[in-house]
């Protein structure tokens, strides 16, 4: 699949050097092809690492996706710079007139905070309550996960005794939802976070359908209305050395951190980490793009209709 970004998005030469086909502004204009339009609001810190990530998690798929980058206003980003964000990113009043396919809130480092004490808190809620009518379906992943359950349902996250840092296996619990099409019964996938969304609360949430989970790790997918919200509580767009980078990160600030679960062969930092979790997140991102942006969305954004 084509994904189409700005010609001198950083991320750009990095996925066609992985040989993955990326169309800039001047080729998607001559395509006679109504692309996927698909808005990301990345809210991590460094935010070229996100980036490609997902770009690279959504070029799986034969359909064309038109990606824009969107930050909170409301926050002040001290990793990345503000020409960068000025050149690549709109802000939500920039673009609360239109209409997506699809959304993807990324996680966000302030798990550790209380909702209502995040500095952009209040501007989160107003773009969960637009995406309701603008958008088909939302991703939600990490962070965005719990503060979905949060402000949609009213499931408050708690802290947990120590990081949930590693590499864990999930277990499909429901096959019917093609969202989990393909799955293996157990897949592994990356998890990073203090805290939790207790799985007994989403279990008797009767909005909230569990897809997939672990015994270690908790509810690791989830679905409600058909399809129109997605909560992740991992991270299966992270490369081979995300949680490398954090552990290091972390080591190096001095913090309390284990070494990631299931990660480094013979549990060995100096060896190259295993990438285990790649072609369950290829098909994570494949399904929700087909069965719940590009099967759901109307041909004309904006139209009211239902599906293509």
């Amino acid at each position: 699949m084509p994904i189409k970004t700005q010609r001198d998005l950083p991320a750009k030469e990095i996925l066609e050097n992985e040989n993955i086909f990326v169309m800039d502004e001047f080729r998607a204009m001559h395509q006679d092809i109504r692309p996927l339009e698909v808005l990301i609001l990345n809210n991590m810190p460094v935010k070229q690492d996100t980036e490609l990530q997902l770009l690279r998690a959504l070029s799986n798929t034969p359909l064309q996706v038109d990606v824009t980058f969107m930050n909170a206003r409301s926050h002040l980003s001290q990793n990345t710079s503000a020409n960068h964000l000025n050149k690549f990113y709109v802000t939500w009043d920039e673009i609360r007139e239109r209409n997506y396919d699809g959304m993807i809130v990324t996680g966000a480092p302030v798990e550790d905070i209380p909702f209502e004490e995040v500095d952009y808190w209040e501007e989160i809620c107003g773009i969960f309550d637009w995406a309701e009518t603008h958008v088909t379906s939302t991703l939600h992943i990490c962070w965005a996960s719990q503060a979905g359950f949060y402000h949609y349902y009213g499931i408050d996250k708690k802290k947990l005794p120590r990081k949930l840092f590693g590499i864990y296996d999930h277990r499909v619990q429901n096959r019917k939802i093609p969202l989990v099409r393909g799955f293996d019964d157990i897949f592994p996938a990356p998890q990073s976070r203090h805290t939790e969304t207790p799985a007994e609360a989403i279990h008797a949430c009767k909005e909230l359908t569990v897809l997939a989970e672990s015994p270690e790790a908790g509810v690791y997918l989830a679905i409600a209305e058909e399809g129109k919200k997605i909560f992740v509580t991992g991270h299966p767009e992270y490369d081979r050395y995300s949680l490398n980078n954090e552990y290091f990160r972390d080591l190096d600030k001095g913090l309390p951190i284990q070494i990631p679960y299931h990660y480094y062969p013979g549990d060995n930092p100096k060896e190259k980490p295993l990438l285990q979790w790649r072609s369950h997140s290829n098909n994570l991102y494949s399904n929700w793009l087909n069965y719940y942006v590009y099967q759901m969305t109307p041909y004309e954004l904006g139209s009211g209709g239902k599906g293509r």
